[in-house]
């Protein structure tokens, strides 16, 4: 008796809280607080809730890596075959292209199947309900939730037409997995587009969002299959296909195909993901904001403000196009780890193709793995000599009418309380400039570096991409590549193929980055500037070979024709380094321990010019 009049008050009770009653007013007034944000909201439906792929290409345009937390292909209504509509109507919303939003009678028959274990299990929710629970609203069960539901549900009929809600609807759902949308799943589990899957594999997918931990395919298989034949005998019911037809659906052997992420060259890979967050970073202009203001906290609320703003960017799925020479990396980077296979140690390796400008090949470590500490542009360490043709010889030549056979002396010498000593602390008398630089001579250097001064030679220095050089380095300990932080391969790298010609353009991975509809949207300006007359260029690349015919880079070579280098180790031997460049490219090397300590007793075996000959050959 009981329940007949539970039932009674509650069918009475149905049309006093959908139109009238005090806690649905209670509820619009309370969702008309946030009126503005919601339609804002809706406003955008272009925005999807889940993170698009961001897809790379090497220099041969073929894809080698894929990154995403989330899979997703979104598709236009009209390129979903009809009979994928037809199964989500069938089954989520018969009525959906009738109702304002909800459907009350649907709603009525919840509130009668819930209330007989009072408990809030079933919904009643039509497609656009579900929409706005995936876009706006938990997926708490609570009336306070549902009511605040129907508000939005209302308000977004009123802002897109049907067909926007339900394109919307079938590129949002959730199949498990983190995929999203039925064109990620198809893509997903038969690696396929949905237009080539079968009505079985359809329906089979079309399952999974139902309840995507019960009817998980790769975990569930058997209770997606069961959900899967329920919704081809609802098309045979609703007259959409035959029952022998889909006897024949039901029948037909379902086999999975899953996409496997394409994770090819994670070295290079990752240094492009960091490459396209300056690229994109460079365009909103957040960068020249920040280094102009002084406040701290100011500061930081800028670059929290850019970064949300390229994740916003990146959310939305971008092809890259770059200049990776996928043989070169694979080649590159067997030799290395080849070399340094019994060893602890580690190493940074970058290339530069001296035609193009651009990294063709990179190196981040031994045994790379995604999301390891990336040496090559991650960890900056003391270049020692290897820096001294940036920070002295070239602007000494630059500013000056010396030439590499002007004498300079080897003896000691300080400014101020700065007092380096050479290599093994021996003391030399006048020397050509090329003796003391092919030998690494420090005294010589610093006295180079006095006569131009700290100023001059830091005008040139900060015409390149030194990303750890600060005001603090702005001091005589740089001419010996005394440093606070340091510098990566990528950067010496990178400075060093000014000496290809005295021109310098940033060098880059990334040639363009396209929209999902193969617009550019972003890419480098291919801008180069002239750092070094053809004089000091003739005259710093007659040292470098120099340096390799009988200095500290005996042991070096390439078939290229031309090479030339300049060798690095850092106080109590914790860093060696090699930089250069040949005919065919500029490349720079270092070796250490992650936590440094001395390398003195691998001194002789020059790990680092093997791996040098080994990338630039």
């Amino acid at each position: 008796m009981k329940q007949i009049i539970g039932y009674f008050v509650i069918l009475c009770s149905i049309p006093l809280l959908l139109l009238v009653g005090n806690e649905v007013w209670k509820e619009l007034a309370k969702a008309k607080q946030y009126e503005q944000s919601i339609v804002q909201s809706i406003e955008l439906p272009e925005v999807a809730s889940s993170t698009l792929p961001i897809t790379m290409y090497d220099a041969n345009n073929e894809l080698f890596s894929e990154e995403y937390s989330e899979w997703s292909q979104p598709l236009p209504l009209n390129e979903i075959p009809e009979i994928v509509k037809q199964i989500f109507l069938t089954s989520e919303d018969e009525h959906f292209y009738n109702h304002i939003g909800f459907d009350v009678s649907a709603i009525a028959r919840a509130f009668l199947a819930n209330t007989t274990d009072q408990s809030i299990q079933q919904g009643g929710s039509t497609i656009t309900q579900q929409l706005v629970r995936m876009r706006y609203l938990t997926t708490e069960k609570t009336y306070e939730r549902k009511l605040m539901e129907l508000f939005y549900a209302h308000e977004l009929e009123q802002m897109l037409s049907k067909d926007q809600i339900l394109e919307l609807y079938l590129n949002e759902m959730y199949f498990s997995n983190q995929v999203y949308g039925i064109g990620g799943a198809a893509t997903y589990y038969f690696d396929r587009p949905l237009s080539q899957l079968s009505l079985a594999e359809t329906t089979f997918i079309a399952a999974i969002p139902n309840n995507p931990s019960l009817y998980d395919p790769l975990k569930n298989f058997e209770n997606t299959k069961s959900r899967q034949e329920r919704l081809i005998d609802q098309l045979a019911e609703h007259n959409i296909i035959s029952q022998s037809e889909a006897t024949t659906h039901k029948n037909e052997i379902i086999e999975l195909n899953v996409k496997s992420k394409m994770q090819q060259y994670p070295s290079y890979s990752t240094y492009v993901l960091q490459e396209l967050r300056w690229l994109i970073a460079k365009q909103t202009g957040y960068p020249e904001k920040i280094a102009v203001t002084t406040d701290k906290m100011e500061k930081e609320y800028l670059q929290l403000e850019m970064e949300k703003e390229i994740d916003a960017i990146l959310q939305q799925g971008v092809h890259v196009y770059t200049a990776l020479q996928p043989e070169k990396q694979v080649q590159d980077e067997a030799a290395i780890n080849f070399i340094l296979k019994r060893s602890e140690l580690q190493a940074s390796a970058t290339v530069i193709d001296n035609e193009t400008r651009e990294i063709i090949s990179i190196f981040g470590g031994k045994d790379y793995k995604k999301h390891d500490l990336h040496r090559a542009f991650q960890s900056p360490r003391q270049p020692a000599s290897a820096f001294k043709p940036i920070s002295v010889y070239a602007p000494y030549f630059e500013t000056t009418t010396a030439t590499k056979n002007a004498i300079v002396s080897g003896s000691k010498y300080c400014v101020g309380i700065f007092c380096p000593e050479n290599y093994g602390g021996r003391v030399y008398g006048n020397v050509t400039i090329e003796t003391a630089f092919k030998h690494s001579f420090n005294t010589s250097a610093l006295r180079l570096f006095n006569k131009i001064g700290v100023d001059t030679a830091f005008s040139y220095i900060d015409q390149f991409q030194f990303n750890s050089i600060t005001d603090k380095d702005r001091t005589y300990a740089a001419s010996l590549g005394g440093l606070t932080y340091g510098v990566t391969t990528l950067e010496m790298a990178d400075a060093y193929s000014s000496f290809i010609d005295g021109f310098y353009e940033p060098v880059r991975s990334i040639r363009k980055v396209t929209n999902l509809e193969g617009e550019t949207i972003y890419s480098w300006s291919r801008e180069q500037k002239a750092i070094w007359s053809n004089n000091t260029v003739n005259t710093m690349r007659d040292l470098l070979n120099e340096v390799v015919r009988s200095g500290t880079g005996e042991g070096l070579y390439s078939t290229s024709g031309y090479i030339g280098a300049k060798t690095g180790t850092t106080n109590h031997f914790k860093d060696y380094w090699v930089a250069g460049l040949t005919n065919d490219y500029t490349a720079a090397v270092w070796i250490g321990y992650d936590t440094p300590r001395s390398m003195e007793k691998i001194e002789k075996a020059k790990i680092h010019f093997s791996i040098f000959n080994a990338i630039t050959d």
